[in-house]
């Protein structure tokens, strides 16, 4: 369920087919995302889980599964 949304934030962000993402996808590599990108799409995750990613976890976010680690560590 976190990934889907997740999906559908970076796709909407970085104007991608969220299809096209997995849990492997790295954001800057993968996407071509820069530091503005990255930050809107943790404000979208933090606003869409209602949760908050601290700056040094946000940092340590470099593929798709890292975010939805975080997300996921954030709700328990």
């Amino acid at each position: 369920m976190e990934f889907e949304k997740l999906q559908k934030i970076i796709g909407e962000v970085l104007n991608v087919d969220a299809d096209e993402i997995t849990l492997e996808t790295t954001f800057v590599d993968d996407l071509g995302a820069d530091s503005l990108d990255i930050f809107q799409i943790i404000m979208g995750i933090e606003e869409e889980f209602d949760i908050e990613i601290a700056n040094e976890e946000a940092e340590n976010i470099v593929t798709v599964g890292d975010a939805v680690d975080q997300i996921k560590n954030a709700l328990n």
